[in-house]
């Protein structure tokens, strides 16, 4: 039901609120160290592959792609257990899988075994699908803008000091950032084995079935319901092929580009994390009241269109930097594009729902970082096509604004919240 005008929600509970809190540092920890391995992977690469740059961007791709592919795989099977078996045990799993995963990422002796530790991180990557699932269970839904918005901000300090601290890390040996985020996944673990409740009643639960739990299956499903939920989801795959751009390459482009160290490259995705800190922290909540979801939404995908603009006609850092401080504002739209999608499914689903958006992000994990490391490395090496670094984010920038043009012309949803 939507407040009131000049109406506020009520606050949560208090034990909706500790379990909220840790769900914001799980994420923070996930984050944290998914971040302290990037600055380190091209050097990692050309060291267990024997190759030069433009090189190890391509295989880079393909290492993310796996992960990917194994993630799409696995993510709607965790989300429908999760909804079968609550959402603990399956966090849980998450986070035991991570840390095993970077263990052996860091001890791996060839590329083949680096791959298999990304195939394993992938299978168990349902930690952020299945953390809004959960933030969905106890928050009501004029709130979760908001408290999605938190999940957010754990996103970017852990996106800002993973890097950062990666960079420096890194220095020492490739190898070691692995070794922490290893010990960080694993505190983790223990920390939630013991504190974390369960969010999902047993009158909530409902049967896993294998269809539900079939990834192809999901997207026909999400097809079927027409209407905003569609929009949303086909939203959601271009704004994710989108920003792979910067996820994929942003080490080799940057490297190449400016000849950055991995101290460099690490100290600016830790300013792309403060920003995010500062517009999920901040800005999230105070538009979604003024403007409602549907405009937050768009003005995010607005922004993050500029930005990916911005990072193609980069010559010079200075401009790279401009390109981050407007694409910060992207972080307006995913937190709008969940409370949206949340509010269409119904209580039972919502893990089903977080698994299918999973699948989603997983499907453009799976084709987009071979696609643009394929662009960057054909555009930068020896003898490339035509000399243009900055290509894979012409590419991401098209389909940025497309995501903003289809929710421009074609969302037709209902503001939820009152202007302040």
């Amino acid at each position: 039901m939507t407040p009131p005008e000049g109406a506020t929600a009520p606050p949560a509970p208090p034990a909706s609120r500790r379990a909220l809190a840790f769900i914001v540092l799980l994420v923070w920890i996930d984050t944290l160290s998914f971040g302290l391995v990037i600055p380190v992977l091209p050097n990692l690469v050309m060291t267990l592959a024997g190759v030069s740059l433009s090189e190890a961007s391509a295989i880079g791709g393909w290492l993310v792609m796996s992960f990917a592919i194994s993630q799409f795989l696995a993510s709607p099977v965790l989300g429908g257990l999760s909804d079968r078996y609550g959402r603990r045990p399956v966090l849980l799993l998450s986070t035991a899988g991570h840390a095993v995963a970077f263990l052996i990422a860091a001890l791996a002796p060839s590329l083949v075994v680096f791959l298999l530790s990304r195939i394993l991180s992938g299978a168990t990557g349902a930690s952020y699908s299945t953390a809004y699932a959960y933030i969905a269970d106890v928050t009501p839904p004029e709130r979760r803008a908001q408290n999605f918005g938190l999940v957010g901000v754990a996103f970017g300090l852990g996106f800002m000091a993973g890097p950062a601290l990666g960079g420096l890390l890194g220095a020492a040996d490739p190898r070691l950032p692995f070794l922490a985020a290893s010990a960080a996944c694993l505190g983790n673990f223990v920390l939630g084995w013991f504190v974390l409740p369960e969010s999902l009643g047993p009158g909530l639960r409902r049967p896993f079935a294998l269809a539900r739990a079939n990834p192809f299956a999901t997207f026909r499903r999400i097809a079927r319901l027409g209407g905003p939920l569609a929009v949303l989801a086909t939203v959601h795959f271009l704004w994710w092929m989108a920003i792979q751009a910067q996820h994929s390459i942003w080490p080799y482009y940057t490297q190449y580009r400016y000849g950055w160290t991995p101290q460099e490259v690490g100290l600016s995705l830790g300013v792309v994390g403060l920003l995010s800190v500062l517009v999920n922290g901040v800005v999230v909540r105070r538009a979604v009241v003024r403007f409602g979801e549907a405009r937050t939404l768009r003005a995010g995908l607005l922004a993050g269109t500029l930005a990916l603009a911005c990072y193609a006609l980069a010559d010079a850092p200075g401009l790279l930097f401009a390109g981050i401080l407007v694409g910060s504002l992207g972080a307006l739209g995913p937190a709008s594009l969940q409370a949206l999608a949340t509010a269409m499914t119904a209580a039972d689903a919502q893990g089903e729902l977080q698994g299918a958006l999973n699948a989603i992000s997983s499907v453009t994990i799976i084709v987009a970082p071979p696609l643009y490391s394929q662009i960057f490395a054909h555009v930068s090496g020896t003898e490339p096509w035509f000399r243009l670094p900055g290509a894979p984010f012409v590419v991401a920038a098209g389909m940025a604004g497309a995501a903003f043009l289809l929710v421009a012309f074609r969302l037709k949803a209902p503001r939820r919240t009152a202007r302040a």
